[in-house]
């Protein structure tokens, strides 16, 4: 390929990089000039182009692209259309990303001009998540260089997606006097959550006391036990294992197993046991999966799930970006010390899943009433996204079809709570579950049915949140009496997440010790629409 300026006279049949303006209509760039153009270009006094000229042997951009991911396996990938010598690929399942680093790296160093990008290797996705590009750089390359490209795509896979498999999950817990069943409870709560996304179940629980003899056989029952889909056996200790022939390990070796590693180089979640009783996997967990935050046993359990059988090599090979983020609520922390960096993410999440009962028996959803002809809830996820927040959460429950539809097409995260007639607490847990609002700074909870609240209000509680360095709640208020929305820190997400029945955060706010700032925002922090009375006093139109 010859790339350059080319006179006029000469440049039928470049194509042009970059577009070039003229008077009856752009050429684009990527355009390849036909006799026609080099006349209106002559016309309107452009004497040279900036182009490249395609010699034999060379390979468009385009096909160029195209014939690269036509060299990967198809399974469980989508491949958009090449543009711009660009394809990007899609996983179509909701599975595990498992990328070949070499592979990779031997594509990219046949030659600059052929790129191949991806996420990280072990990466957890969802249907319809991007999981890789290629990327052609020039306008053409080498005929020679592609075929040796796709050569090394076609004899080892550089990536693949494997599918999230259901499986029949037995929890065991062991029990001692200092640990208390509430936190046996959101245990079983949290560990649901985690297999939500695999379609397994938790299908049974059994807590028995913290001793050898008494694990061994929970551990032989449960992997006898039969069922329609693969076992697995999930067991939390009591007490944290700190050796090879502590309770945990020992047990399984009893209860007829092998124990595949004690022990992992990610952090939170050093101390995990992972064993196998015959062809079912036993993940002992560590503290810290307790906790909704991602830790060692989150990159286990994914890969478990996604059929793969971890080894003592593949768990010792983790150390490399195995330092994850700190869980508060682990009894020992890295550091003593609370950490000093200002706080300022703030993410919103604005609950949308109510039943809307008093709007009447089979009557029309308050969320959909129309103010100035939107859909309430398009216009507070409207309100949120145009804050100083840094990204949006939407939970829905009742009618989920109609009100993702209403908001569809804006730059939000949207998750069901399938547990959304339980109560609001069920729904705070589900959008303080999602990645982006677990590693936040701080949560705005935003109720979808205040259409008073404005951009500038939620801006003014943020920088409040920010100004207190992320350590207080910050409460609207309205002539000192409490409302809607509030910010909530870090240090208080577990505390939500342990939530249950139709309560919201209010005891929370008034027990934690954690400092409240109220911010005054005037009537908007009381004014909800729960009836039909009251969404058209405050202005729209029943719908829906």
């Amino acid at each position: 390929m010859k790339f350059g300026s080319f006179s006029i006279d000469v440049a039928e049949g470049v194509i042009l990089a970059h577009a070039v303006k003229l008077a009856g209509g752009n050429l684009p760039k990527g355009h390849k000039i036909e006799s026609a153009d080099i006349e209106r270009l002559i016309g309107e006094g452009i004497e040279h182009v900036i182009a490249a000229r395609i010699e034999p042997g060379d390979i468009g951009e385009d096909e160029a692209a195209g014939r690269l991911a036509g060299a990967v396996a198809p399974d469980h990938l989508r491949f958009s259309e090449a543009s711009t010598g660009r394809v990007n690929v899609y996983s179509t399942v909701d599975g595990l990303f498992v990328a070949n680093r070499s592979t990779v790296d031997r594509l990219n160093r046949i030659d600059p001009a052929i790129t191949l990008a991806c996420l990280n290797d072990h990466v957890p996705v969802r249907n319809g998540d991007m999981v890789a590009t290629f990327k052609i750089i020039p306008l053409a390359v080498s005929g020679a260089k592609l075929g040796m490209a796709c050569e090394v795509l076609r004899a080892t896979s550089a990536f693949e997606v494997k599918p999230f498999a259901s499986r029949s999950v037995s929890l065991i817990a062991t029990v001692l006097p200092s640990l208390k069943p509430t936190v046996m409870d959101k245990t079983a709560r949290v560990l649901s959550r985690r297999l939500t996304a695999s379609g397994s179940q938790l299908v049974r629980e059994a807590r028995i006391a913290h001793d050898v003899e008494p694990v061994a056989e929970a551990l032989r029952t449960a992997s006898r036990l039969p069922d329609a889909a693969a076992k697995l056996i999930i067991l939390f200790g009591a007490s944290a294992v700190i050796d090879d022939e502590d309770v945990i390990p020992e047990a399984i070796r009893r209860a007829g197993g092998e124990v595949v590693q004690v022990g992992m180089p990610v952090d939170p979640g050093n101390l995990l046991v992972l064993g196998r009783i015959g062809d079912v996997p036993v993940i002992g967990a560590p503290g810290c999966a307790r906790s909704p935050k991602e830790n060692g046993f989150d990159w286990v359990l994914d890969r478990i799930l996604a059929g793969e059988k971890p080894s003592a090599l593949d768990i010792s090979g983790m150390g490399v970006g195995g330092l994850l983020m700190e869980i508060q609520a682990r009894p020992r922390l890295r550091e003593a010390e609370a950490q000093t960096a200002p706080a300022g993410e703030v993410v919103i999440v604005v609950l949308a899943a109510g039943k809307a009962s008093r709007m009447g028996e089979g009557g029309p959803h308050k969320l959909l009433a129309e103010f100035d002809g939107v859909p309430l809830i398009r216009r507070s996820v409207m309100t949120a996204i145009g804050s100083q927040a840094s990204s949006v959460v939407v939970v829905t429950g009742h009618r989920k079809d109609a009100l993702e539809a209403a908001v569809s097409g804006l730059n939000i995260t949207t998750v069901h709570n399938p547990d959304y007639a339980s109560g609001m607490a069920s729904s705070l847990a589900t959008g303080f579950s999602v990645e982006q609002a677990r590693s936040a700074d701080g949560i705005l909870v935003m109720l979808a049915d205040m259409p008073g609240v404005s951009t500038g209000d939620l801006d003014a509680l943020i920088g409040a949140f920010r100004q207190s360095s992320g350590q207080s709640i910050i409460r609207a208020v309205s002539g000192g009496k409490r409302g809607n929305p509030v910010v909530l820190p870090k240090s208080l997400f577990d505390a939500v997440l342990r939530l249950e029945g139709d309560v919201g955060a209010r005891h929370i706010i008034e027990t934690s010790g954690v400092p409240v700032v109220d911010v005054d925002i005037g009537d908007a922090a009381h004014l909800d629409v729960d009836t039909p009375e009251a969404v058209i006093s405050a202005g729209g139109i029943l719908k829906g």
